[in-house]
């Protein structure tokens, strides 16, 4: 009997699917959770990035060949923005996906090591062995033909990218600061670094109950224009056109929808009315996001000024129970397939034991799992509207993969994400391989 038979109900475990995970360690013992920062680049290889807690060592950059099967570490993020004798708070992590534009792969870094401080993650204000403060996330461009890493430009003071897009037609990176939420563009032409002010609030450095507010942390660009589209937690939309001095509110519609739920922006533990993940679809000039917590696929005009829900792209046990999911921001493993068709989501399903529902924490103060949760692999094909559950997904051995929250899809049409799994004894988050399945 497999563990997913054991947890459900009699009649889940006779009709419902399973997919299996193949977990990969690429030699990163430190290797902690990853949120977004996994693509499947032109060469076919898939690079990711493992993210670090630690004050003394920074997260890694890797990368999987599907001819070879095999995984490996290929820079270490605080070495290749040459601050490894700085003594500083390390580049931990990266938060966002990498762009490929003329051959190099453009993403950011972001920190990974925090203090806790009234119950939240705050930038360190006790920095341990004498450590200096963080030098603020950088923009990095990777050539994929000479491995070379290049570091382009420094958020500003001393924050990390938590959240990042390109504009390939006119060569601009744009990115979102954490904890305090600055916008930033980079121009590519010229080396310029433009810096506006904070989009919601103080972000994640106010205070609950004040001037809190989480941040977005998907962005898109409208390609006729270059117009860049983010989301607050009070549900505006937010717009920047290149060359402006400010964003702006986009009028006559917002996120504040019932559907989604009802949040107090002021207060952590949710995504509020934030978008979790949204990407431009071409074929039919719209955008198609996510809403975390809820699980609906929307679309999203930004000529006619319209929003329309699609479809809830929850799992199928999710559906049937009613509730929503154990991740308290939702999921960002949500991307348009190599097929420019279909859309693969990565999100959560109920664990049940003895018939009854497991129920985590009811509140949590900030972007993580409440409770135990099965994995579940969703597509959607757009031209269609065909919704398809593939069922949970389990390693060989039974167990699960958790803190899921990447997805990437090979050429040869295997998911590609990065899960907690054990390797020789101790919990790592590393790269993980569901072979390819028929949509």
């Amino acid at each position: 009997m497999t563990d997913y038979q054991a947890i459900v109900r009699p009649s889940e475990a006779m009709t419902t699917a399973f997919l299996t995970a193949y977990p990969y360690y690429s030699g990163f013992p430190l290797a902690h959770d990853t949120y977004n920062a996994i693509t499947t680049a032109s060469d076919g290889r898939v690079y990711y990035i493992l993210s670090s807690e630690s004050v003394e060592e920074g997260g890694k950059m890797g990368v999987y060949d599907p001819e070879t099967d095999q995984a490996r570490i290929i820079a270490d993020l605080t070495e290749v923005c040459d601050e490894a004798s700085l003594g500083a708070i390390p580049q931990g992590k990266s938060h966002v996906r990498f762009y490929e534009q003329s051959g190099k792969l453009y993403f950011a870094t972001h920190v990974g090591y925090y203090e806790t401080i009234d119950g939240m993650e705050r930038l360190p204000v006790q920095r341990p062995n004498g450590r200096k403060q963080y030098p603020g996330g950088h923009f990095l461009a990777y050539d994929l033909e000479t491995g070379v890493i290049d570091k382009l430009a420094t958020a500003p003071h001393g924050e990390g990218i938590l959240t990042m897009t390109i504009d390939r037609e006119r060569g601009y990176l744009y990115g979102i600061t954490w904890p305090t939420g600055y916008f930033i563009q980079y121009d590519l032409n010229n080396g310029q670094l433009n810096v506006l002010p904070p989009i919601s609030a103080q972000g994640e450095a106010g205070t609950p109950g004040d001037d809190y507010r989480v941040l977005c942390r998907s962005m898109f660009v409208e390609p006729r224009k270059g117009a860049v589209f983010l989301s607050t937690a009070e549900g505006d939309i937010l717009c920047y056109r290149p060359n402006e001095e400010a964003l702006h509110r986009v009028e006559g519609i917002d996120l504040r929808l019932d559907y989604f739920g009802s949040y107090d922006s002021t207060q952590p533990g949710s995504m509020g009315y934030n978008w979790r993940k949204i990407f431009w679809y071409a074929p039919e000039g719209v955008a198609y996001g996510i809403h975390g917590n809820s699980g609906y696929l929307f679309r999203f005009d930004p000529y006619q000024f319209r929003i329309e829900l699609v479809e809830r792209l929850t799992s199928i046990p999710s559906r049937q129970s009613g509730m929503f999911d154990q991740f308290s921001y939702g999921y960002l493993g949500f991307q348009l397939g190599p097929d420019q068709e279909t859309i693969y989501y990565l999100t959560g399903g109920p664990v049940y034991l003895d018939g009854q529902r497991v129920k985590g924490t009811d509140q949590i103060a900030k972007g993580a799992a409440k409770g135990l949760e099965n994995l579940h692999l969703i597509t959607f094909h757009l031209p269609t509207n065909s919704y398809r559950d593939h069922g949970p997904i389990f390693y060989p051995d039974g167990s699960r993969p958790t803190y899921v929250n990447a997805i990437t899809i090979g050429k040869d049409g295997a998911v590609y994400t990065l899960a907690r799994f054990e390797h020789e004894g101790h919990e790592i988050q590393d790269l993980i391989r569901i072979p390819s399945v028929t949509p």
